[in-house]
């Protein structure tokens, strides 16, 4: 379970990140962009990877997951800085933790999981808890009411979803060292990111500030730890990705409202309060299964 609190607390500090970057002068997407090669030089640091990967045949599982997550990745970490400007972190981590409906219909379809009733009432408790808090933000009119404000977080909820399912497949790759493949994905993230910069800056649209590389190297530092130790937490974890999937995003989202609330000075009402409650409970219910 330690992983899994490990990546909870990367998890929120990235998105607080996002949160206050404009305020301090950052470009957030040339931040994003930095990130990844930040990523990169932590990967090589700290697993020693290998490049495994290009001995594999292109029909290999592992590219395919490789090339998803490398568009997907970069591509989601705009629309959470866009997500978390427009709406708040509380709301944007709720879409993003509310995406678990997703990877948990996975658990027990493609991974073959048990289901328990004991499992079932903790993750029914987690969903209900998480709709709590964004349904109490919502009717708080706040920005999250607004109209297309929602799109933000819809387009997170599906995305995220989308990389938690494709992160427990490098979890099962076999034959494959995960280290490796996380190290293609970062590579493969920070080349299409860069793309997208070099056009920004081509059409005059973003300009170099010693600022955005220091933003980067946070932003990169806290997105890797986020990334290792939710993966290893599915390896830990290999029989139970309902468990890691359910404590992960009830986690996240208890731990970002507090932070949202109590430093970030976003409101929440009643509703909210009761969300982190039984949100709480579920945790335990889940660890317990």
């Amino acid at each position: 379970m330690h992983f899994i609190v490990l990546s909870v607390v990367c998890s929120v500090v990235v998105s607080v990140l996002l949160k206050l970057a404009p305020r301090h002068g950052v470009d957030v997407r040339q931040a994003i962009a930095g990130n990844y090669l930040v990523a990169v030089l932590l990967t090589v640091a700290w697993l020693d990877p290998h490049p495994s990967l290009l001995e594999l045949p292109v029909a290999h599982p592992a590219w395919r997951v490789l090339v998803a997550l490398g568009v997907l990745l970069p591509s989601m970490f705009v629309v959470l800085a866009y997500s978390v400007r427009r709406v708040g972190v509380v709301v944007t981590d709720a879409a993003q933790r509310l995406s678990l409906l997703l990877p948990l219909l996975a658990a027990f379809t493609l991974f073959d999981e048990a289901f328990s009733w004991r499992k079932g009432a903790g993750m029914a408790m987690g969903l209900v808890a998480i709709a709590c808090i964004v349904l109490r933000k919502r009717d708080s009119g706040t920005r999250a009411g607004s109209p297309g404000g929602w799109a933000w977080p819809l387009i997170v909820f599906a995305g995220m979803g989308a990389i938690d399912i494709l992160f427990k497949r490098v979890a099962q790759l076999t034959g494959v060292p995960f280290a490796d493949v996380l190290l293609a994905t970062f590579v493969l993230a920070f080349v299409l990111a860069m793309l997208a910069i070099v056009g920004l800056y081509a059409s005059g649209r973003a300009h170099w500030h010693w600022r955005n590389a220091g933003g980067a190297v946070l932003l990169g530092t806290f997105n890797f730890g986020n990334i290792l130790f939710y993966v290893q937490a599915h390896r830990h974890l290999a029989h139970d990705p309902a468990l890691v999937f359910s404590a992960m995003n009830i986690g996240v989202i208890v731990l970002a409202t507090l932070v949202g609330v109590w430093w970030l000075g976003e409101r929440i009402g009643r509703l909210n309060w009761a969300g982190l409650a039984l949100a709480v409970a579920a945790v335990l219910v889940l660890a317990t299964a």
